[in-house]
């Protein structure tokens, strides 16, 4: 029999109020109060003023892409993301992913930060620190339920972009569509003492669409449907520097949120990218053609887990399976504008996951626990080339490799009151050398850096400890120490100079070094990084800085590396926000710091450091239509991204005015 509350007006055989279903369109919520995080939410991201992906992700210290030029100018292979000054070489060492997709290229492990648009994102929360999800951290990004929202944008050297994004609703789900496009006549990177009548404007043309589809099963499961696709083409400020990738992504995903927590994600990615490669001469007056390249990737996966609840403990157990297949088709070798060459490398690479874990809180403690191990295969390694007669010239098969890693956090915390809380951490994660790095080689002007497919996993210790202090509403700091140790740190290894001939690379210009991927004993990290934020009446703000203190340690062919910091990694870095919204009216201002580093592993070429100062205003002119004005780097800084052999300096972003109209 049923009973009822004193007082009620129902009688025994009234029907029972039906519970409400809420949908989401997340997936399962993730326990943060224990780790380095940092959330950026919906209003930050608006308040961005270049309105890019990887702009937003600059206001998190220590996060930083391997070069300092944005998706409009910097060449796609360069934009790998890293925490903690865990660099080495370009690829990404930390996991970003999308509604729980990784974005990783499949190929090369680079991100295309103009496949996702910042204005289709609710929420992104990057995790600083190992674990066994990521290396060096993780970025998960959650997509915005459908609200009508269109923005059309001009800006300078002929820049439009158009945005949209909506939706319908309806008891139990969602549908939503978002598109972006964007274009500009772009700047010369070379900066304008080093020019020559080769250099010329940098276009860019991007655009994305997502479609999701979220729809409740009963009262406590979600389905979550998404199809997506990009283009993006850009060139690098000379002829036969075009650049072009194109993408699509389908995903499924199940979530259970009832009584037993649960999920259950698939997807499949395919990326197409084709680039140009041009060589300029001595006096920068003409280029020409050194590399075609076409680049297919494929990438699968699935993964489930269970999180049933024991009054204060949670339990965590699942399954991962990953698989990325891809290969780089090049003509080389251009004698008289022709190609002599042709070359094919790439294979395939698998991992297979269990995990669990367990986390508890009681009485102001919490203890967390995860451990995972994965079984990683190497397959299909290949690298032949061929001259346009059929003459094959190399025919390396390498042998198929597999080997099990295991990954694991543990950490600790105690709340000394409302106000204040400590915690401690330790953990252990890897990563597995991607395509790109086991068997392709490439040139970077004269520079020439031959592939190996005898690397090994990448494996990092780490440990962290940490305070976080809320002393009033709207006011939060957190601060982090870390020490971390990344073992067999895949690096580019300057073993020579040419001019002269080298294995894996051919010939090698006099001025240009001769580098191979090499595991280098490790690279020892440590830092202390700092988050504050604050909201008080009409004022808001936000800091957040990093001090990274990064070595190489090498031996035997590396060993003129020891003691060197890895190529690309600052030492301070940091961003500052203030902001002033009264009504109708916003205003913020964001200056970021990004310190000295060095362009090379030999520490021979410094990149000097760069602080730029952006600014936002906007203004509800009505309550459905907004205006807007936007300027990036506002004092029209040179921020020096990279630094050839020769002494030619390229730079990133020069000023940037915008003016938007958003209808809402």
């Amino acid at each position: 029999m049923r009973s009822f509350p004193t007082g009620s007006t129902l009688s025994p055989d009234a029907a029972p109020v039906e519970q409400a279903i809420v949908i989401t369109g997340r997936g399962l919520e993730a326990d943060d109060k224990l780790a380095a995080s940092h959330v950026i939410d919906r209003d930050a991201i608006e308040r961005s003023a270049s309105g890019r992906l990887e702009d937003v992700l600059r206001d998190v210290a220590g996060l930083a892409s391997f070069r300092r030029s944005d998706s409009r100018s910097a060449h796609p292979t360069s934009q790998g993301l890293t925490l903690r000054g865990l660099g080495g070489n370009a690829a990404s060492r930390v996991t970003l992913s999308l509604d729980g997709v990784p974005q990783a290229d499949p190929f090369g492990g680079w991100i295309a930060f103009g496949a996702i648009d910042p204005s289709a994102i609710d929420r992104i929360r990057v995790v600083r620190g190992g674990g066994i999800d990521g290396l060096a951290g993780t970025i998960d990004i959650d997509s915005r339920k459908p609200e009508f929202e269109s923005t059309l944008s001009g800006g300078s050297r002929g820049s439009v972009e158009a945005r949209l994004i909506g939706g319908v609703k309806w008891v139990g789900g969602f549908a939503s569509l978002s598109g972006k496009f964007e274009r500009g006549e772009g700047f010369v990177p070379v900066v304008a003492a080093d020019r020559g009548l080769a250099d010329e404007r940098a276009p860019y043309r991007q655009g994305n669409a997502r479609a999701r589809l979220v729809q409740a099963i009963g009262s406590d499961v979600e389905a979550q449907f998404s199809l997506s696709t990009y283009r993006d083409r850009r060139t690098r400020g000379t002829d036969f520097s075009d650049n072009r990738q194109r993408g699509s992504d389908a995903s499924v995903r199940l979530v259970g949120r009832g009584g037993l927590s649960w999920s259950a994600l698939a997807y499949v990615q395919n990326r197409q990218f084709d680039t140009q490669f041009a060589a300029v001469n001595a006096s920068r007056n003409a280029a020409s053609l050194t590399l075609n390249q076409h680049v297919p990737a494929h990438g699968y996966g699935a993964r489930a887990e269970v999180q049933p609840r024991f009054g204060a403990v949670r339990l965590t157990f699942g399954g991962e399976w990953r698989e990325v297949t891809g290969a780089t088709y090049e003509d080389f070798r251009f004698i008289a504008g022709s190609p002599t060459r042709k070359r094919e490398a790439g294979g395939r690479n698998v991992t297979t996951g269990l995990f669990g874990g367990a986390s508890w809180s009681a009485g102001g403690w919490s203890l967390a626990g995860d451990l995972r191990a994965d079984h990683w295969t190497m397959a299909d390694g290949r690298l032949i080339e061929v001259d346009f007669a059929g003459t094959l010239l190399t025919n390396s098969r390498f042998a198929d490799r597999s080997g099990w890693e295991w990954s694991g956090r543990i950490a600790a915390g105690r709340k000394l009151s409302d106000a204040l809380a400590l915690r401690v951490a330790a953990y252990h994660s890897w990563r597995l050398p991607t395509l790109n790095e086991l068997y392709r080689p490439f040139r970077a002007g004269v520079d020439a850096t031959a592939a190996n497919a005898a690397l090994d996993p990448e494996r990092l210790n780490g440990v962290e400890a940490g305070i976080d202090w809320t002393p009033v509403d709207g006011g939060k700091l957190s601060a982090t120490a870390f020490a971390n140790r990344l073992s067999g740190a895949i690096s580019n290894v300057t073993l020579g100079r040419g001019p002269g001939l080298f294995p894996g690379v051919g010939f090698v210009a006099a001025g240009g070094a001769y580098r191979v991927r090499q595991n280098v004993d490790a690279i020892d990290s440590r830092g202390i990084e700092l988050d504050a934020t604050f909201h008080r009446g009409a004022w808001r703000g936000a800091l957040s800085y990093a001090f990274t203190d990064a070595r190489v340690r090498a031996s035997g062919v590396a060993a003129a590396l020891d003691g060197k910091r890895p190529a690309q990694v600052a030492m301070h870095s940091g961003s500052a926000s203030l902001g002033w919204e009264q009504g109708k009216l916003s205003l913020d201002a964001t200056a970021r710091l990004s310190g000295p580093q060095f362009e090379d592993d030999s520490n021979s070429r410094t990149l000097p450091a760069a602080l730029t100062f952006d600014g936002v205003g906007r203004i509800n002119l009505t309550r459905h239509i907004g205006l807007g004005l936007r300027a990036e780097n506002i004092f029209d800084r040179q921020i020096i991204a990279t630094l050839a052999a020769d002494g030619t300096r390229e730079r990133a972003l020069p000023r940037t005015l915008w003016i938007d109209l958003t209808l809402r």
